[in-house]
């Protein structure tokens, strides 16, 4: 048997037994829930992060993602399977390593792989024979090969016969409670027939489907394909609601019916605009890449475009409200944002709209404050940093009757809505939240 063979059958020995040593890099929503499922799944987990703080947290079995009870965490911390560390000389004795650090955009709105590229070179630093990694952070196709790969090997080992490569997918749904880690289906592959076996023994041991594909390139378009399927359709419902508005026709009376046709027919709702991790960045990863082809992506784009505009046709529709209804200019005005967050019932504000909206607000010469009950305090981010530091107010009826408008950009299920509607001088919902209540007013304006 040859030196690759054994290496292979060693690791896949070590897998199938559950005895590899896991590390999972980048203790946030994707890695940390990950970190425990493998762990639940009976394999010893190193959980590595930059931050102390984090890693402190853990170890005492705090758990700072929604998605895990610090329950469990501290249930797997106790059981020896997983722990925590910021020192990753500790991935020399780790059997698999899985790297889930973010890629977000330059200002530029082009890939930023700095995090994947430091994070390979660490590796690198401690590569050793038989060792598998796999990419889950969402990029572009072509990332693991002609990123991860070059950045390995120029350790002088070869993947596919020193170490495997492989890539899966991140599909996180934030408070979404009827799927986790272990029921989504796992999209995975590998570079080379060894490689994509090890991958999918790996993940067929923490997951319950898994889905093999052909390359880590493809694998690598399934996870932007999925989020640019998202962010066109609702691009196309964000552009309906602007264009029936403006005959008089509610966009959300309309996806109500159209929704009860049994085929051909999927619901989208409009809204602020989008946020998250991966809606508003993913597209931009392909139409980037496919410039190397000379190939436009007009289509993505448009609806990037469409989504981007959002906040601001928000602001102009609550500016119209406020001196149509009021006779008041936004200038002169204090405004309420219910929602920080960038979903329902969850504290991630990552590309929030509603960041955006304050923004716009204040470009107007208004004054914006918030309310969210997921999110105490806007925390330091690149792009919002003259807004980082506010505050969520309480919602009081003497609130409500102070701020000359409510701007409902999240609809969190822990709202009194009932005392919006009773009290606001002003509503513009932008998630037609009082319409699934029933809570029609005259105070209120769709947007």
């Amino acid at each position: 048997m040859d030196a690759s063979r054994s290496t292979y059958d060693r690791l896949l020995n070590r897998i199938s037994t559950r005895v590899a040593q896991v590390g999972v890099i980048g203790l946030g929503y994707v890695g940390l829930p990950l970190a425990v499922a493998i762990a639940r799944a009976g394999f010893p987990v190193s959980g590595f992060d930059i931050e102390a703080q984090k890693v402190e947290s853990l170890n005492n079995g705090q758990s700072y993602i929604e998605a895990v009870t610090s329950t469990a965490l501290a249930g797997h911390v106790a059981s020896g399977r997983f722990r925590a560390t910021a020192d990753f000389a500790e991935l020399a004795v780790c059997d698999v390593i899985i790297i889930c650090v973010p890629t977000p955009l330059t200002k530029h709105r082009e890939p930023d792989l700095s995090f994947v590229r430091s994070t390979a070179g660490t590796i690198a630093k401690h590569l050793r024979l038989g060792q598998l990694i796999v990419l889950e952070s969402t990029t572009y196709p072509g990332t693991t090969d002609d990123v991860i790969k070059p950045i390995m090997e120029e350790t002088g080992l070869q993947s596919k016969i020193d170490f495997f490569l492989g890539f899966s997918p991140e599909r996180e749904d934030p408070g979404n409670r009827s799927f986790e880690v272990a029921t989504i289906p796992k999209v995975v592959a590998g570079d080379g027939i060894e490689a994509a076996t090890l991958v999918q023994a790996f993940y067929q041991g923490v997951v319950k489907t898994v889905v093999p594909v052909s390359s880590t390139a493809t694998a690598e378009a399934v996870k932007l394909t999925e989020n640019i399927f998202r962010s066109v359709n609702i691009a196309l419902v964000n552009e309906l609601k602007v264009v029936l508005g403006a005959m008089g026709i509610d966009i959300w009376e309309v996806i109500e019916a159209a929704k009860s046709k049994p085929f051909g027919y999927m619901p989208f709702y409009p809204g602020p605009g989008l946020g998250g991790h991966c809606v508003p960045i993913d597209p931009f990863y392909l139409t980037w890449k496919a410039r190397e082809y000379e190939l436009p992506t007009r289509f993505i784009e448009l609806a990037a475009e469409i989504n981007t505009a959002m906040p601001r046709h928000v602001v102009d529709e609550l500016a119209k409200a406020l001196d149509r209804r009021c006779g008041k200019a936004l200038s002169r005005s204090r405004i309420l944002i219910i929602g920080l967050a960038y979903k329902k019932n969850v504290p991630d504000i990552r590309e929030s709209p509603s960041l955006r909206l304050i923004e716009l607000i204040e470009e107007w010469g208004g004054k914006a404050e918030f309310h969210d009950p997921h999110v105490t305090e806007i925390p330091t981010t690149r792009e919002h940093m003259a807004i980082k530091g506010r505050r969520s107010v309480e919602l009081t009826e003497a609130a409500l009757k102070d701020f000359d408008a409510v701007v409902v950009a999240t609809d969190h299920d822990a709202i009194d809505y009932q005392a919006i509607a009773d009290h606001a001088l002003l509503i513009v919902d932008t998630r037609n939240v009082f319409g699934r209540l029933g809570l029609a007013r005259e105070t209120l304006v769709k947007a």
